[in-house]
């Protein structure tokens, strides 16, 4: 069917920029000699993962045990989890997941998390791989990378019984702050992609010493896409990185052109909304639309002031001048031109989300798109 066919607001993913962002991501995890372990809280589309993988990638990251399961039964069966997880009923669900075969992973970074983990799987006969998590600078969960404590964490969890330690991994969520002064988009995406990978190799060679990490099969896990189109693999005492979990890739979005990361014209997900309603004043046009903080977002990250960028044309992707998204209520989209808007009561507007992973999780459906036409619809899973 055609786009004008859909009710909205609704999500499209156009087919062509979605497989080449998944191309380029593989390249460059080839390239640099990593798995590429997708993390599909993206787009929460066991399809689109599917996609990823016939290119190439190898397992996927989830980062709930809802998400776990729902890719699970789609047919995935190699999944991390990259969060911690620490209650029991979790554990029964990740025990179900890898009794029915699923090679399953999952963070820890305390000890009482440790101690909880390795009484349950323990009591259950049974065991879990585990990654410990490492904060390289994001200062969100994770251990210190430098804590002179760290590998007394890794061996106590070493002893425990029911726990595998597979390896570290971190996810450098500090990129997305943006330069500090005096530095380029690229610089400073270069500067904590270094961070990310330096720190992890730091604290495994000081594992490695005390035999806790064997750099012949420990896994070292990088995550996000900013940093990951700058990443560049090095190897130290045996080590090196292993795999990276970027994300936000698949599409794109507001938020990483602002970084440097993509141009405009590479951002594969749209939000296709209705004009409702107009109201003039003051020299301004107000239009409203049908995609507001429910179906949008309200994040804005380095850069942005706005809450999406709105397209004068979807097969260019080019920008509308001077048409800016200054506000969302829950159903409604605020746009402001000045002067006079191009659009009448009734009238279809593509948006480009600033945060593509909150604006998938509000919708059911993905529309798969060539153009105008609606050529596949996947389905979004554990929202």
């Amino acid at each position: 069917m055609h786009i004008f066919e859909i009710p909205t607001p609704a999500l499209l993913v156009d087919i062509r920029r979605l497989k080449a962002n998944i191309t380029h991501a593989q390249k460059r995890a080839e390239q640099e000699d990593v798995v590429l372990r997708p993390h599909i809280k993206t787009h929460k589309s066991p399809d689109i993962a599917r996609v990823q993988q016939e290119a190439g990638a190898r397992g996927i990251t989830v980062a709930t045990i809802s998400e776990a399961e729902a890719f699970a039964t789609a047919g995935f069966g190699d999944i991390v989890i990259a969060k911690e997880v620490v209650d029991t009923l979790s554990f029964r669900r990740i025990l179900a997941l890898l009794r029915s075969g699923v090679r399953m992973a999952m963070c820890v970074d305390t000890m009482a998390g440790v101690e909880a983990a390795s009484s349950f799987f323990s009591e259950s006969q049974s065991s879990v791989d585990v990654l410990i998590e490492v904060d390289t600078g994001h200062g969100r969960c994770g251990v210190e990378w430098d804590d002179p404590h760290a590998p007394e964490f890794a061996g106590h969890l070493c002893s425990m019984p029911g726990l595998n330690l597979r390896g570290l991994l971190t996810h450098a969520g500090h990129g997305y702050a943006g330069p500090d002064k005096g530095e380029t988009q690229e610089e400073a995406l270069g500067r904590v992609m270094a961070e990310e990978r330096d720190r992890l190799l730091t604290l495994a060679e000081k594992l490695g010493a005390r035999k806790l990490l064997d750099p012949s099969d420990a896994v070292l896990s990088v995550g996000s896409t900013p940093t990951f189109s700058q990443f560049e693999n090095v190897a130290r005492d045996g080590f090196r990185i292993t795999e990276a979990r970027p994300g936000n890739y698949v599409f794109h979005d507001a938020i990483q052109v602002a970084l440097g990361v993509c141009a405009l014209q590479d951002c594969a997900l749209t939000m296709l909304s209705t004009v409702t309603s107009a109201k003039r004043g003051n020299g301004v046009e107000r239009v409203y639309v049908d995609a507001g903080k429910k179906t949008l977002t309200t994040d804005r990250g380095y850069g942005l002031d706005d809450y999406g960028v709105i397209l004068h044309s979807p097969r260019t992707m080019k920008q509308m001048p001077h048409a800016r998204l200054v506000a969302l209520s829950e159903e409604h989209g605020w746009i402001e031109i000045p002067g006079g808007a191009p659009f009448d009561i009734g009238d279809r507007i593509r948006i480009v989300p600033n945060h593509a992973c909150v604006a998938v999780a509000t919708q059911s459906r993905l529309y798969a798109v060539e153009g105008d036409q609606v050529v596949a619809q996947w389905h979004t899973v554990a929202r």
